[in-house]
């Protein structure tokens, strides 16, 4: 998906907004955009600042290439078996072997590929 001129120059814009510690509002995106001689429909620095009410950008921009997704599911489970001791975290590894081997054995269906 392409970016157009304006929506780039409003991410650029919270970009500086961001490097420089400043709260990103819609007036501070125009201002910017203003003083760079950059004519933009007004709606949006408004629609960029709301997207981006209470994210912190460089919070975003550390974490570039990790996975928050991956890694918040993992530490609830991770906690989970904690709390019910070493015999649960032995349990799920146990069932992850019972089912690639069921896997392997559905592979055969008795006839081979070439004959």
């Amino acid at each position: 998906m392409a970016l157009s001129n304006d929506e780039l120059a409003c991410v650029y814009a919270a970009l500086i907004l961001a490097d420089d510690n400043v709260d990103i509002k819609g007036d501070k995106i125009a201002a910017i955009l203003k003083a760079a001689n950059y004519e933009i429909e007004p709606y949006w620095p408004g629609l960029f600042a709301g997207a981006l009410e209470g994210v912190k950008v460089t919070d975003l921009i550390k974490n570039i290439g990790s996975a928050p997704a991956a890694g918040a599911a993992a530490a609830p489970a991770a906690a989970a078996a904690d709390k019910k001791g070493p015999a649960a975290k032995e349990a799920p590894k146990k069932e992850e072997k019972k089912k690639e081997e069921s896997d392997e054995e559905g592979d055969d269906m008795g006839f081979g590929l070439f004959d």
